[in-house]
């Protein structure tokens, strides 16, 4: 964690960072994941529960992809929102689902997570996908999340995690350190963001500690499902009734 800014700065630095690299953020997603990352996504959204004409809120959303797959499943009768605090993000979110024949059930907001603007007991689920590493207060963001989601809604975060495979582990990290940054370089102009998101996921808690930490947020039946021996993880907790 010695590579990563402060508490006091990192806000501005994750900021700066996602909005230098927004334009190319799908593609090097897809790269990164070897396209495993839509199929994460769906299995994120279904694991949350979402039903038909049902209402979502997906944090730090960035470009909008796991805002899109809640809305593909809510349909035409549900009501999706995306938050992210990068314009950026946001702005690339909004041509995203330009041309969606859904696009009316969508709406994106720049706001910050520890902050969440709606109200108590709003949503029917709330996702975060690749987004609690770079807050600098996760167990807020948690806990805000916990607050708006309805009681027996679930709240989901996808994201990066610790391997649990030895040989393999060692091997993804070093990939990680020296592939990843350069061909972010190739493809975004900016190696140094890529660095970050090495320092970020190389310093993230393990998949347990997030767990612990949902629960330490309210939820309840909180557990951890590892994707590709623990490279990726979904962790999900549900509020009670």
């Amino acid at each position: 964690m010695s590579n990563l800014p402060g508490d006091r700065a990192k806000s501005r630095y994750v900021e700066d960072t996602f909005n230098s690299i927004a334009k190319r953020y799908d593609l090097m997603n897809t790269l990164m994941t070897f396209g495993l990352d839509k199929s994460w996504r769906r299995l994120a959204v279904k694991l949350s529960r979402l039903k038909e004409g049902g209402k979502g809120l997906d944090v730090c959303c960035g470009t909008g992809m796991l805002t899109l797959e809640q809305a593909r499943v809510a349909g035409p009768a549900g009501k999706i929102t995306g938050l992210d605090f990068s314009r950026n993000m946001i702005e690339m979110a909004q041509q995203n689902i330009k041309d969606l024949s859904f696009r009316d059930n969508i709406q994106f907001v720049q706001g910050d997570a520890m902050d969440l603007p709606f109200e108590n007991n709003c949503f029917d689920c709330v996702t975060v996908g690749w987004g609690l590493r770079n807050v600098p207060d996760v167990l807020r963001v948690v806990q805000e999340m916990a607050r708006v989601v309805k009681p027996g809604g679930k709240v989901i975060s996808l994201d990066m995690a610790q391997p649990v495979v030895p040989v393999f582990k060692e091997f993804y990290w070093l990939c990680f350190d020296r592939i990843i940054p350069t061909v972010g370089k190739l493809l975004s102009g900016n190696k140094k963001a890529y660095k970050y998101f090495y320092n970020s996921a190389r310093g993230f808690m393990c998949q347990q500690e997030l767990a612990d930490l949902f629960a330490q947020a309210g939820l309840d039946e909180t557990r951890y499902l590892n994707l590709c021996g623990g490279v990726v993880a979904i962790v999900e907790g549900k509020k009670p009734l």
